[in-house]
């Protein structure tokens, strides 16, 4: 991060904020500070997260469980600390949906049933963990639905709604904006400062059902492949060093690589030849 904060100069006539524009660098990822969690915990953090992509149904004990089996020994109030500091959380259905007063901010489930067939007519946005080789970081991507080109993406320290309006101010800008956006219920996206975003430009909100695992099916999708082609294999030392490592994965993934889930083509070539 040395590296990138000499890109950023607080004496420039660019505010951070337009220097961080230009660079495509999200701000809060600027001032990234190792997290002061022991190596075994950073550790568990990276088992459970693997462990998640496969089982997301499994909750605290089942992790617990696993852990154990695997050698180590962490009570169920660790398990639970760690999963909630990583932003995940058991797929199940639950009763009581809407708590802490998020519920006025709950839209409802508009891709059912719906047949997508053009790019910006759906975009999905999640948020997800990034371990790193000493501490992590968090990630948020946008993803176009019918070609599954990935419109925009950051990386933050933080799990604040800020981050997330960042990223998706930005694909707006770059690619335009979508008829519909889907995401899941996290406190980021039930937030006053994100409906009043999408209201303000038009853009339809929809939110997964709680417990549902495949209302936001195609952004999950993307997850597992980046951590298990990139994140996994090549563990970043630094905030500079996992940016650069994501920038050159999504060109990759957006560029050159083949989905099945769109009849083997390249995600760039559905969505700039079709839009």
């Amino acid at each position: 991060m040395k590296q990138l904060r000499e890109l950023v100069d607080d004496q420039s006539p660019l505010s951070v904020r337009k220097q961080c524009e230009l660079l495509s660098v999200n701000r809060s990822g600027l001032y990234y500070k190792p997290k002061d969690e022991s190596p075994e915990n950073l550790e568990l953090m990276r088992l459970m997260d693997e462990h998640y992509l496969k089982h997301p149904t499994a909750g605290v004990l089942r992790m617990q469980d696993f852990l154990f089996a695997l050698g180590f020994v962490a009570n169920h109030k660790r398990v639970r600390r760690l999963l909630r500091l990583m932003g995940l959380m058991a797929v199940y259905p639950k009763k009581n949906l809407s708590k802490s007063g998020s519920g006025k901010y709950v839209r409802p489930y508009l891709l059912k049933g719906l047949k997508i067939y053009r790019p910006n007519h759906v975009w999905a946005i999640d948020i997800t963990y990034i371990p790193m080789k000493s501490g992590y970081m968090y990630m948020t991507a946008v993803i176009d639905v019918y070609s599954r080109y990935i419109v925009g993406w950051g990386i933050s320290n933080t799990l604040e709604a800020e981050a997330s309006l960042s990223v998706l101010r930005q694909a707006i800008k770059d690619h335009g904006k979508p008829e519909i956006i889907n995401s899941d219920q996290g406190s980021q996206f039930t937030s006053a400062d994100w409906i009043d975003l999408l209201d303000e430009e038009g853009i339809k909100i929809s939110m997964d059902g709680k417990g549902r695992a495949i209302d936001n099916i195609f952004i999950e999708r993307f997850w597992r492949t980046l951590k298990y082609d990139y994140v996994y294999l090549c563990p970043a030392m630094d905030g500079l060093e996992l940016y650069q490592g994501v920038n050159e994965y999504i060109r990759y993934y957006n560029n050159e690589q083949r989905h099945q889930g769109i009849g083997r083509k390249i995600p760039a070539e559905m969505y700039h030849n079709a839009a």
